[in-house]
């Protein structure tokens, strides 16, 4: 063999020595990574007390005729958590979670943590072959809770939250006010952040130099939003417990009065007679779908006359609330109930009353114990400054009170800054604060927590809903009115993209708010997103009583799923998306100035704001092409000006 045959052969032994050590290596890395996910199991000496999302005894004690599915059960769970509990007087059976065995040394009571094998959406435990004929195993599962996580595991690409973040803050330094988000998926809070501040400006309108900080604990008046989270969740746990049916009368829990009351006081055109027999045959549910036949709102606060049938005063207080009630109970009908739709606030606030009979308690006592105090949600109320809060716990609201810059005045009126008092009217004058249409305040994060539960109706040791009532509440009014569910504002037929963004699933559902605020719940996609801003903590800018805030990209509410939903779960750079729709989105705030307002109208300000961050985009991360789009976008905006 010659000498330059031999060096070959060596130089290919040793090759193979080294890819034989490194793919040896990778083996043992691999094999420490199995090795390092493991199932705990903890013997116990008691099976904790709780609502359990499963409790299943094996075997069955009426088999089905399938056999196959006596031996499993299924639940809802996540990756990164997950217990159960194993309560056995068999001497041997065999356990699989999610098809991993499980192996017990004796019959007793065990905790079982399998979180390095959860998966999100539907885990499995079969338990066969029991030992001796005649011994039990029973199976408890808690139900998933909220764990934090991080956007790019569970599918997002950061880069959107960077531009939701620039697109907010820049926003916040041309005239916005203030705006907190909180995104949770497949059980994992992933994203919570707030931006600007508590108050932005002062009674007469100018910019508060220096302001205090929001932060993530920051309370923001939900107004709407309250619907869900206070009448629907009351509602769904009452239906889930048995104590109310959606087709029981309204007039089963307040009595004859809530009909023979009625009188026609401001002219409805149809007969008192008529509206009281519709009034007798009015269901729980009609008023849920806000099919009662109710107007929208009215003014139970505000009177021209004294003998007014429908004025309750205007006193912050509970004998106030007391006789709303009683003029809730007189109000006429626009319409027989079940017929049409009309979104109306005044049947909302018959439900606080007819909860309260239900259960023997005031709305917001029901919602502490029920749902508040169990979920350890400690930035959440009614009525902040009268529970324990202070000012600077909330987001300011309008900085005129309820005048709309002094475009509105009646006895009573509020006329300074709001912060920790609900600004709704008929809540604060008319209800003493606690209502079932507007009412409570909320952190972004305690608000996506209490949203979470809509998924599997319960949380750690705690049930809440039943599977059937969630379904029945979050589905369709009817077939021709997919946006409406009960008290849920349906994604449907792609019907209000603007809230949820052109992504987002048919059966996505949730809540927007008058004072900035909106919750998402996309079911398909396991996202909840809670958008919190007070854009009317900002001047009023039109004879409407329009706000400054609304004019920016960041009090749209929509911008923020629309955005976040680019690239989700896509392995993709998409920079250059991005900044392609910073470019359309620059040019198109331009087209959206009204006509002939000058450059104080905050419309001018959105623009501006959009231009410093496009860029900023383009410093980062653009080209040549980037910088001519910049340049010709702001001499299009100059000529806007001149």
């Amino acid at each position: 063999m010659n000498k330059a045959l031999k060096i070959v052969l060596v130089l290919l032994i040793c090759v193979c020595c080294v890819s034989c050590e490194k793919k040896e290596e990778e083996n043992e890395t691999e094999s420490d990574a199995i090795t390092e996910k493991e199932i705990v199991v903890e013997e116990i000496n008691k099976i904790p007390v709780a609502s359990y999302q499963v409790s299943r005894s094996f075997p069955v004690e009426n088999p089905d005729d399938t056999l196959a599915m006596n031996s499993i059960v299924s639940f809802d769970g996540y990756t990164g958590q997950g217990e159960f509990y194993v309560e056995s007087d068999s001497s041997s059976f065999d356990l699989y979670v999610n098809s991993i065995r499980v192996d017990f040394k004796k019959d007793g009571m065990y905790r079982v943590d399998y979180s390095d094998y959860g998966v999100n959406g539907k885990n499995s435990i079969q338990v066969s072959n029991i030992k001796p004929k005649g011994s039990k195993v029973v199976i408890y599962v808690p139900y998933p809770v909220l764990i934090d996580g991080e956007l790019k595991e569970e599918g997002f690409n950061e880069d959107t939250f960077k531009l939701i973040s620039d697109i907010i803050e820049s926003d916040i330094a041309y005239g916005f006010s203030s705006a907190s988000l909180a995104v949770i998926r497949h059980g994992k809070l992933i994203y919570n952040n707030t931006w600007g501040y508590l108050n932005s400006y002062d009674a007469m309108g100018n910019r508060i130099e220096n302001g205090v900080n929001a932060d993530n604990d920051t309370m923001y008046d939900l107004a709407s939003v309250t619907k869900v989270f206070g009448v629907n969740y009351a509602m769904q746990k009452l239906v889930s417990d048995g104590y109310v049916s959606t087709d029981d009368l309204v007039c089963e829990y307040l009595g004859k009065e809530f009909y023979e009351n009625t009188v026609d006081s401001y002219g409805a055109g149809i007969d008192v007679e008529i509206m009281k027999k519709w009034k007798s045959e009015m269901t729980i549910g009609d008023v849920l779908r806000h099919e009662a036949g109710f107007p929208a709102a009215l003014r139970y606060y505000y009177s021209e006359s004294e003998d007014d049938d429908l004025f309750s005063g205007y006193e912050h207080n509970e004998e106030t609330k007391q006789k709303t009630y009683e003029c809730i109970c007189k109000t006429p009908l626009l319409y027989e109930p079940g017929t049409s739709y009309l979104y109306s606030d005044v049947g909302y606030m018959l439900m606080c009353f007819v909860i309260e009979e239900v259960s023997g308690m005031s709305l917001d006592d029901y919602l502490k114990m029920n749902f508040f105090m169990p979920l350890n949600l400690s930035r959440i109320t009614y009525n902040p400054l009268e529970n324990g809060y202070e000012i600077n716990d909330c987001a300011a609201t309008e900085i005129s009170g309820n005048t709309r810059g002094g475009l509105i005045d009646f006895p009573g009126v509020r006329t300074y800054t709001l912060q920790g008092e609900v600004h709704d009217e008929l809540a604060y004058y008319s209800m003493n604060g606690v209502s079932g249409h507007a009412g409570l305040f909320s952190s972004a994060k305690d608000l996506a927590k209490l949203a979470y539960v809509m998924f599997t109706g319960g949380y750690g040791y705690n049930k809440y809903f039943d599977r059937n009532v969630l379904d029945y509440f979050i589905s369709p009014n009817s077939e021709t009115s997919g946006i409406s569910a009960m008290g849920y504002t349906r994604q449907g037929d792609s019907d209000v993209v603007w809230y949820y963004g052109t992504a987002a699933d048919s059966d996505t559902v949730g809540h927007q708010g008058w004072t900035g605020t909106l919750v998402m719940i996309d079911f398909t996609r396991d996202i909840v997103m809670v958008y919190l801003t007070n854009r009317i903590n900002t001047p009023v800018v039109s004879e409407s009583g329009g706000f400054a805030g609304g004019w920016y990209t960041a009090g749209t509410l929509g911008f923020v799923p629309e955005i976040f939903s680019i690239g989700l779960d896509e392995d993709v750079d998409i920079k250059d998306q991005l900044l392609s729709l910073l470019n359309q989105m620059t040019y198109d705030s331009m087209k959206l100035i009204p006509e002939g307002v000058n450059e104080n109208h905050p419309s001018y300000a959105n623009v501006k704001s959009k231009i410093e961050v496009y860029r900023k985009w383009v410093d980062a991360y653009g080209n040549e092409a980037d910088k001519n789009d910049l340049k010709e976008l702001e001499d299009y905006y100059n000529d806007l000006i001149s």
